[in-house]
């Protein structure tokens, strides 16, 4: 009995932390003061003691629609994924990937950063940053 009350539990933490990723992706505060709906893209932060390796899931985005902003202790990544082109008798059944502008905002430690490297490979922007102190 108590092997299947944890799994439950698993369950519940599982369904809550995909319930609180897709509000951070749809419902952004502020998104109607900008006209535009927002979306964040997920992303993952490796540190090392010469660097900082961030990699942001980007799928369908072109290269030229990604702007990259570093700032001490905060990297912004803002963006715009546009809609598929349908003609005007398409009806959609189903939308889950998320359209429109994207911001994504990284808090990094206050010490000297500098961006070195930004890919854009397999649908996801790797971006490397050295450690200048």
């Amino acid at each position: 009995m108590r092997n299947r009350d944890n799994w439950m539990w698993e369950e519940a933490c599982a369904l809550l932390e995909r319930t609180e990723r897709l509000q951070r992706q749809f419902f952004q505060p502020g998104a109607v003061a900008r006209a535009m709906p927002t979306w964040e893209p997920p992303a993952d932060v490796f540190e090392s003691e010469h660097g900082i390796d961030i990699l942001v899931a980007l799928p369908g985005v072109a290269r030229d629609r990604i702007e990259i902003r570093l700032s001490p202790g905060l990297l912004v990544v803002i963006g715009e994924r546009d809609m598929p082109r349908g003609s005007h008798s398409t009806v959609i059944r189903r939308l889950e990937i998320p359209y429109g502008r994207f911001e994504r905002r990284i808090e990094l430690p206050d010490t000297g950063l500098e961006l070195v490297r930004q890919t854009l490979q397999s649908g996801c922007v790797q971006l490397n940053l050295r450690k200048t102190r």
